[in-house]
C-alpha cells in the first residue's frame, strides 16, 4: 500500500508540472458546479461518482469526484484537492485535466492504482473566490464570507482548520489576506471537507493538496518545526516525487516539512489543511 501511495504522489506532481510547462490555465474559465461534473459522470457512470459535500458561503455547490475502476473492495483512498486559494488558476485546471487523464490512461501503473484505490478529487474547492477572480479581482485569495457588517470579505480557507488555529502566520483581522475566520472550521467550505474526511478517516491513506506557488513538495508540520510521526515515510515519498519530476522535466523541486521548506524554520502556517491530517 505504501508503494501505491508513493506512486500516486509522484504521478500527481509529474503531471502537474506538465500543465505548468504548457501554461494551460491561461484564458480557460472552468464552470465548475454547472456542466462539468454532470457531463463527466454521465459519460463514465461505472467509473466516476459525483458527491455533493456542501454549499459554499454564497451557496454554490461543492462537488467531489470519486474515481474507482476495481471489482473488489478498495484497499483505501487518496484525496486530492485543488483551488483552495482562488487566484491559483493552474490548480483547478490541473485537477480537471487530471480526471480526464486518469480516465483515458492505459499506463498499467495508473490502471493498477485505480483498481485498488478510490481517488477522491475536489477540482475547485473555493468556488466563490474562483468565480470572483474572473469577475472582479484576478488576485483574490480568500472565500467570500462577510465580516464587520460587510466591510471586510473573505477568510483564508488554508488558515481555518483546527490545527494550531490562528497562531503566528495567520491574522484575526477580517480584512487581512490571511484572516483565520471566527473559529476553526467556521467557513462552510472547510467544514464540508473536514466532515467528509473525518467520516472516512480510516479509509483515506493519502492527502494531496495542489497549489501554484513555487516548486515544492511539502508535508506536515506547517505550524511547528518538530517532525510528524510519519516524517521518514513522508520525506521518502516526497524525495521520490521530486526525483521523478526532475528526471522528466529537469525541474528542481524542494521538499520537506512545510515549516522548514517554505518558512525556513519560522513555523508560520497555522490552521493549514495538511496539518489536520497529520
Amino acid at each position: 500500500m505504501f508503494m501505491r501511495v508513493e506512486r500516486c504522489l509522484a504521478m500527481v506532481v509529474l503531471h502537474c508540472q506538465v500543465l505548468i510547462d504548457a501554461d494551460t490555465d491561461c484564458g480557460i474559465r472552468l464552470p465548475w458546479g454547472t456542466t462539468n461534473p454532470r457531463e463527466i459522470t454521465n459519460a463514465y457512470p461505472s467509473f466516476i461518482q459525483k458527491i455533493l459535500i456542501g454549499p459554499s458561503s454564497e451557496k454554490r455547490l461543492i462537488y467531489v469526484l470519486k474515481l474507482f475502476n476495481g471489482t473488489a473492495s478498495p484497499k483505501g483512498a487518496v484525496w486530492i484537492d485543488c483551488g483552495i486559494h482562488a487566484r491559483e488558476w493552474i490548480a483547478p485546471a490541473f485537477c480537471q485535466w487530471f480526471v480526464q487523464y486518469l480516465i483515458d490512461s492505459q499506463d498499467t501503473m495508473i490502471t493498477d492504482i485505480l483498481k485498488s484505490f478510490e481517488i477522491y478529487i475536489l477540482p475547485i474547492w473555493n468556488v466563490d473566490g474562483y468565480e470572483y477572480t474572473w469577475t472582479t479581482d484576478r488576485f483574490w485569495r480568500k472565500n467570500l464570507s462577510k465580516h464587520h457588517r460587510g466591510q471586510c470579505r473573505g477568510t483564508d480557507l488554508n488558515r481555518n482548520w483546527d490545527a494550531s488555529w490562528c497562531g503566528p502566520g495567520a491574522s484575526n483581522n477580517p480584512c487581512s489576506q490571511t484572516y483565520c475566520g471566527r473559529h476553526p472550521e467556521s467557513e462552510p467550505e472547510v467544514k464540508a471537507v473536514a466532515t467528509f474526511i473525518r467520516q472516512r478517516s480510516d479509509h483515506i491513506k493519502g492527502y494531496i493538496s495542489i497549489h501554484s506557488y513555487s516548486q515544492m513538495v511539502m508535508f506536515p508540520y506547517s505550524y511547528k518545526t518538530s517532525k510528524s510521526k510519519d516524517h521518514k515515510e513522508l520525506n521518502y515519498i516526497a524525495q521520490k516525487a521530486v526525483t521523478a519530476v526532475r528526471s522528466v522535466h529537469g525541474t528542481n523541486y524542494r521538499y520537506g516539512n512545510s515549516a522548514t521548506s517554505i518558512w525556513e524554520g519560522r513555523a508560520q502556517l497555522p490552521g493549514a489543511a495538511e496539518d489536520r491530517r497529520a
